[in-house]
């Protein structure tokens, strides 16, 4: 069985946090003097990648991981959670999600639609060419507006909302098949795909689709109070990409799940820096090596409190340190005697002769 890659960090939270930070050379300088040995790389920030040039130029993809490959350093996966999320998105979120699109389609809908299909097109083609097996981004949230709902909801409408996604995303999908991609889901609430039975209904509309996948994140699974760890045997087929990320829960008399519209400090649910949360990873990463999970663990930092250098300092090491070197060899092979057939037959005692 494989072992599972890394470790890998998502950069999205250290793009331009310091000088240092403003250029990927400069990120792959910083990650890999940490230990990191490969990058995942968001597609919205063209002044780190550009998506358009990376989809029709095949130079500008190889010398992209040629500079990587000279500082020791690997592309784990391109993501698209921002062009992801305003695929499907919901009106109520118009004025404030919506600027994840370009000024000139934030406030038209199928304009914005439009936009997002098209980057998303652009990311499968950008995968070819960098020979990526996986992709990561969010689904959208044409539902969400209706979570937990007070009244019941109309008999139907989270049905058309399901099929709506899926029709969305059925030509993305396709176009990633045909450039030999998964498109691997961050299960995230604020997403209409946010846990397995969300993203079980996705995939019964779209007749199982072979490269509907899963980013698995056990901090958004176990703020959901679910069995995260569970999640891997259950979803064992359909994982594809692996962000460690942790949180805790802390039981308030004054909030909970929902977080109270609080900011982080305040919530009972809250990300940590790796290795600070309540996540069980040690056990995860047993359960991904067991089911010989083959991509990368990528860590993606979030805490709102742990100075974020610290987090990818401690959370290199963290991911090295959790990594389980699969066997090729079970430790009790040389133990195991060869039988033959007619000896099996005397250890089970059925060769006595007929009476």
């Amino acid at each position: 069985m494989p072992t599972v890659k890394g470790p890998g960090l998502f950069i999205a939270q250290y793009i331009d946090a310091d000088a240092r930070l403003s250029t990927l050379e400069g990120i792959a300088v910083w990650a890999a003097g940490l230990g990191f040995k490969g990058l995942q790389i968001p597609t919205w920030r063209p002044h780190i990648f550009d998506l358009a040039k990376a989809a029709e130029s095949q130079a500008y993809c190889d010398a992209l991981l040629g500079l990587l490959r000279s500082h020791g350093l690997e592309l784990t996966e391109l993501t698209s959670q921002r062009q992801g999320h305003v695929l499907a998105l919901n009106p109520a979120y118009d004025l404030t999600a919506g600027s994840f699109a370009p000024e000139a389609v934030r406030a038209d809908p199928v304009a914005r639609t439009r936009w997002a299909s098209d980057q998303l097109m652009l990311a499968a083609r950008a995968s070819r060419r960098l020979g990526l097996k996986r992709h990561v981004t969010f689904s959208g949230s044409l539902l969400w507006p209706h979570f937990y709902p007070y009244p019941p909801l109309p008999e139907g409408l989270v049905e058309a909302g399901f099929r709506e996604l899926a029709a969305r995303w059925r030509p993305v999908l396709d176009a990633f098949d045909a450039a030999g991609t998964d498109v691997c889901y961050e299960l995230h609430p604020t997403e209409d795909l946010h846990d397995g039975a969300t993203f079980e209904r996705f995939l019964e509309i779209l007749g199982g689709h072979p490269r509907c996948n899963i980013l698995y994140d056990p901090s958004h699974l176990l703020l959901q109070h679910m069995d995260y760890v569970g999640f891997v045997d259950v979803y064992r087929e359909r994982i594809r990409a692996f962000h460690v990320k942790d949180a805790e829960f802390r039981k308030s008399a004054r909030t909970g799940v929902y977080g109270g519209y609080r900011d982080w400090p305040d919530r009972a649910g809250r990300f940590r820096s790796t290795g600070d949360g309540d996540v069980d990873f040690r056990a995860i990463f047993s359960r991904l090596a067991a089911i010989g999970y083959d991509g990368w663990a990528c860590l993606e930092w979030e805490c709102y409190l742990k100075d974020r250098y610290q987090g990818a300092r401690e959370g290199a090491a963290f991911i090295a340190s959790h990594i389980v070197p699969v066997t090729p060899a079970a430790f009790d092979a040389p133990m195991r005697p060869k039988l033959s057939d007619a000896q099996v037959a005397r250890a089970l005692g059925i060769d006595r002769p007929a009476t």
